[in-house]
């Protein structure tokens, strides 16, 4: 593997940490689970020699990323039924319509 791609997959990896990071602040639950998860990940793919095929995993890997930056959201119960959301900057955010039960 070249140098260049060497430093690209590199840089990928700390991104995706550095966006885990972000995402579950101050949940070390997710940290860790992310953390094993994105480790593995890395880890399972590291036999692969194949440059255009190591460009595509990085390319996977950024896609992640911006996923996880863009769509995951943390919410933690406050009282029974009420629930606080941090929503960062990021997020995209969509119409919200409301749900109707068809069965009644």
């Amino acid at each position: 593997m070249s140098q260049n791609l060497r430093r690209e997959v590199l840089k990928a990896f700390k991104s995706l940490h550095k966006a885990r990071r972000h995402v579950f602040e101050g949940d070390d639950n997710a940290l860790t689970k992310a953390r094993t998860q994105i480790n593995q990940e890395y880890k399972k793919c590291k036999v692969v020699t194949d440059p255009e095929a190591i460009r595509e995993l990085v390319a996977h890997s950024r896609a992640v990323e911006s996923e996880l930056i863009s769509t995951v959201i943390q919410a933690k119960e406050v009282q029974p039924g009420k629930y606080e959301v941090r929503l960062r900057d990021k997020i995209v955010k969509l119409d919200n319509v409301p749900f109707k039960d068809c069965a009644q």
